[in-house]
């Protein structure tokens, strides 16, 4: 007997954010791509661009992705709709914009990046939702001369909170003892905020604002330094911290809910949020004392397992199996 093979489900991921764009969304719209390439057809199509004609939508950010959300309900009233709530939309845009909230209702699942997401949903929402935590690869590089011994990566726009780390630096630029260095890597989104960036760096020697670098670039800087600080006041689970852990590389990290559902809420490598003189104080810790760096680096390693691909994979071809039952079987 011949062997008859289904035609694959068709999935239609709508992202905020291209290639160009080199940040969080379209890192975790390509890299599904990548897992579901064996089990579907996947195309990926901008929010401004319109859907596809697909089984399902996967779709990142419920406001900035609301428009194609809603076209898809109204054309498709039951074919089903993955949310991915990425950030911004979870931790404000779900409290004050009437788009994103209309996209979880059209939503037959809902997923959020870390366990400390579920914490933000109604009771509703939270019996649709499920939490796909992100990946990276192993990525391990020894220090060379001059690589710097804090790196941060995020564009430069309010939500990154790009302005703590440059106070922290000023602080420490004022301190007695030599300042540590600090790679600051990401793209000017916001003017005052490069010019921020280019004022901190005539003020402080040791501080470097980079501009945007290609991610491989970004991966290897994070790779060789000592550890990558993390600043933001709203994140949905950032990959730059899955990256970070992935390189052995300890996170100080701003303590939100997107920094604590993935490096738990036990971790002692946090900062208040904009509050730069605890940040200077704990890169200072960092640096001069040997125990709590290496005390850091054991916490990360301890989490590193969840930040694996295979895990990734299998809950992101789990979600498409239980939403989309092959193409066959519905005629």
């Amino acid at each position: 007997m011949v062997a008859v093979r289904l035609p694959l489900p068709r999935v239609c991921i709508v992202t905020p954010a291209l290639a160009s764009a080199n940040n969080g969304n379209w890192h975790t719209a390509s890299r599904w791509q990548r897992f579901l390439a064996p089990i579907a057809s996947v195309e990926i199509r901008g929010a401004s661009e319109g859907e596809a004609a697909a089984d399902l939508l996967i779709a990142l950010h419920a406001r900035r992705s609301a428009d194609a959300i809603a076209r898809w309900r109204e054309r498709r009233p039951n074919a089903p709709i993955a949310l991915v709530l990425t950030g911004t939309d979870l931790y404000r845009d779900l409290e004050v914009d009437a788009a994103a909230r209309h996209s979880m209702q059209c939503a037959s699942t809902i997923i959020v990046l870390q366990e400390a997401g579920l914490a933000r949903l109604d009771a509703a929402s939270r019996a649709r939702a499920r939490v796909i935590v992100q990946s990276a690869t192993a990525l391990v590089a020894a220090r060379r001369p001059g690589d710097a011994d804090f790196v941060a990566v995020g564009h430069l726009r309010a939500e990154k909170d790009p302005e703590t780390l440059m106070e922290a630096a000023r602080l420490l630029a004022a301190g007695a003892s030599a300042s540590p260095t600090i790679a600051h890597i990401g793209d000017a989104l916001d003017a005052p905020l490069a010019d921020a960036a280019r004022a901190t760096m005539a003020a402080c020697p040791a501080y470097r604002w980079l501009g945007a670098q290609p991610h491989g670039t970004a991966r290897r800087a994070i790779a060789r330094a000592r550890a990558l600080v993390h600043m933001s006041r709203i994140e949905g689970g950032a990959n730059v911290v899955i990256e970070a852990v992935r390189s052995r590389v300890p996170v100080l990290a701003s303590r939100i809910d997107g920094n604590v559902g993935l490096l738990g809420a036990g971790y002692d490598g946090y900062f208040a949020v904009g509050d730069a003189s605890a940040l200077a104080g704990l890169m200072r810790r960092f640096v001069d004392d040997a125990a709590f760096a290496a005390h850091l680096g054991a916490q990360c390693a301890a989490r590193e397992p969840l930040f694996r691909p295979a895990a990734e994979r299998r809950a992101v071809r789990a979600l498409v199996a239980d939403l989309v039952a092959p193409r066959s079987s519905r005629r």
